[in-house]
């Protein structure tokens, strides 16, 4: 560094001051530790007084070796100033001196900076003075891994299990890891928490470690959140940070075993799906679960059992066991399952029974059930009582017919069962219409038919007034017969039908009148269809003809009682229009129509 060209008065001055025995006073001043984040620049400071000034003082900067040894950075002299060569700050330090305060700057700074810097001031008379200071330089370490053990943990385990293990890299000063359970911190407990740590010093003079929770686990640690706490340094301050929350597989044996009815909700009947469930308040992975079933020996090695289509026999006790091979326990518990029936209902007396007209009619339906019934009966789909029991106090023959037992549970749903009886009513037949039958017709024979209820069924025989007998068809009905005849008409003639059987008999005479075919009516509406059409056809040929001949005069410009050739050149409207002038007696104003029934003014045409 060049100095100023009074610097050599200044140093004479100096020397003589010096031959006559005087000695300087000199004061250094300086902080015990400077903190800084590795990366940044660091500045020291040191505070100076001499009462020689500055033209005859001499800074050096220091550092502390290992071995307590010092080794020098720089030296700034009157004369000049430089950097000490193949340090470790050579190429790092300047200094920068303000007044009585020399400033020495390390850019860049790293871990391996935490050293003892020290600031000597002479003058040059023999006083001198130095000062110290530390560097501390701090690097905030990563995020810290946290890993849980993967495989389940078993309370029965008697020494300490791994729990997981937390690593934290490249902070200095060294971090420290605290592990929380359920945010409470853990503490080395003999036989039952332990924690081990382990420091590794990275190549960059950084710190990494490693902490290693192993502890005694209980059953309420399946629902424990472990994590690690890290707590590190920054110039000023402390920090912390935490990792991920991790939770781990605890195993343990069951104190109790449930089963239960999964499906159908509420009460079972025949024919449902039946699903059992069983679970344990344990969850040892090595464990069976078996349900079976006592009255049939029927079991799976399952936690759920479905059964199909179950009938009555499918009831009874159900029992769940659970069994943990590694500690040979065992445990079981069993529940009831009732499976409700409906049999099918039966009618007394069966099928079918026959009453005399104006006798009683009783009928009983029942059908055995694991719960209370409901009994309704039916005919032709009409309610016609209510209850096991079916009383009609005098039959007629319209009692007569199907009937319909329909027995239901009314608790629930779907569970029902039918049977039907046939009611016949012994008794002279019955025809169906009044006694004597009007048949009118235009063909010559006629389909004539006899419908009669009774029961024996009775026979349908057909004969004619002039006493021949005709063949017919008879076929049974639900309460009777029914028969049909084809008769050839012979005139003034009449048909009986004769429904007979055991108790008697029954006649329905038809009178059969033959009505004459009209036979000009045809004719005379063709002939006016015909008509019609040709009167419409000339009206369209007509007008035709007269469009023609208004077409024409137009174009000769004679339409309208006018004569000679019109200009039409000058005209806006269409050609295609035609103009008819049309006065009235009242008003001389001529208003012009065109074809298609617009009003034109009279200066338009």
């Amino acid at each position: 560094m060049a100095l100023p060209d009074t610097a050599p008065l200044l140093v004479g001055l100096l020397l003589l001051f010096h031959a006559f025995g005087a000695w300087a006073i000199v004061e250094v001043n300086m902080e015990d530790k400077v903190e800084v984040m590795a990366g940044e620049t660091a500045q020291i400071t040191c505070m100076f007084t001499t009462d020689e000034g500055l033209g005859g003082t001499t800074i050096q900067w220091f550092y502390v070796l290992p071995n307590k040894e010092r080794q020098r950075i720089y030296n700034k002299e009157p004369m000049h100033e430089a950097a000490e060569q193949n340090t470790l700050f050579t190429h790092r330090i300047s200094l920068n001196v303000n007044g009585t305060a020399a400033v020495l700057a390390i850019r860049d700074v790293g871990v391996r900076d935490n050293l003892e810097f020290i600031c000597v001031i002479k003058t040059l008379t023999p006083e001198e003075a130095e000062g110290r200071t530390q560097l501390q330089v701090f690097k905030s370490p990563t995020f810290p891994t946290i890993e849980a053990v993967e495989t389940g943990i078993s309370v029965n385990e008697e020494a300490p299990s791994k729990i997981g293990s937390c690593r934290v890299k490249n902070g200095y000063p060294k971090p420290h890891i605290t592990w929380y359970r359920n945010n409470m911190p853990l503490r080395n407990t003999p036989r039952e928490v332990v924690v081990t740590s382990s420091t590794t010093i990275e190549s960059s003079g950084l710190f990494s470690v490693q902490s290693e929770l192993t502890m005694k686990v209980k059953k309420e640690d399946k629902d424990a959140v472990f994590y690690c706490e890290v707590i590190y340094f920054v110039p000023g301050a402390t920090k912390m940070t935490e990792s991920q929350h991790i939770n781990i597989t605890v195993y343990y044996l069951p104190t109790e075993v449930t089963i239960w009815v999964e499906s159908p909700k509420g009460k079972i009947k025949e024919g449902d799906t039946l699903e059992l469930r069983c679970d344990n308040n344990g969850n040892y992975p090595s464990s069976i679960t078996t349900i079976k079933h006592q009255n049939s020996e029927y079991s799976v090695e399952n936690k759920t059992m479905v059964r199909t289509n179950v009938k009555r026999l499918d009831g009874g006790v159900y029992e769940c066991t659970f069994e943990e091979t590694d500690n040979f326990e065992v445990i079981s518990r069993s529940t009831k399952v009732s499976v409700n029936y409906l049999e099918s209902a039966v009618i007394m007396p069966k099928d079918s029974i026959a009453v005399m007209e104006g006798e009683e009619l009783k009928a009983s339906c029942n059908a055995l059930s694991s719960l209370q019934t409901s009994t309704t009966w039916f005919k032709n789909e009409k309610l016609v009582s209510k209850g096991n029991t079916l009383s009609v106090k005098s039959a007629t023959l319209e009692t007569a017919g199907m009937y319909k037992c329909v027995v239901t549970v009314p608790e629930m749903e779907g569970m029902k069962t039918s049977s039907t009886l046939q009611v016949n009513v012994k008794g002279s037949p019955q025809i169906l219409g009044p006694d004597v039958q009007e048949v009118e017709t235009y063909e010559t024979t006629v389909n004539l038919t006899c419908s009669a209820t009774g029961f024996p069924a009775p026979t349908i025989m057909w004969t004619t007034s002039d006493g021949k007998n005709l063949n017919a068809l008879q076929t049974e009905t639900e309460d009777g017969a029914q028969s049909v005849v084809t008769f050839k008409i012979t005139p003034n003639v009449k048909v009986f039908c004769n429904a007979s059987n055991d108790f008697g008999s029954k006649v329905v005479e038809f009178n059969i009148k033959t009505i004459q075919t009209p036979t000009k009516s045809p004719n005379i509406k063709k002939e006016s269809k015909g008509f019609v059409i040709a009167i419409i056809i000339i009206a369209i040929f007509l007008l035709a003809i007269l469009g023609s001949v208004l077409y024409f005069l137009y174009k000769k410009g004679r339409i309208c009682g006018r004569s000679g050739k019109q200009d039409f050149s000058k005209r806006k409207s269409s050609k295609d229009n035609i103009v008819v002038e049309m006065k009235s007696d009242n008003t001389e104003e001529a208003i012009l129509l065109g074809v298609n029934g617009e009003k034109q003014q009279p200066n338009d045409q």
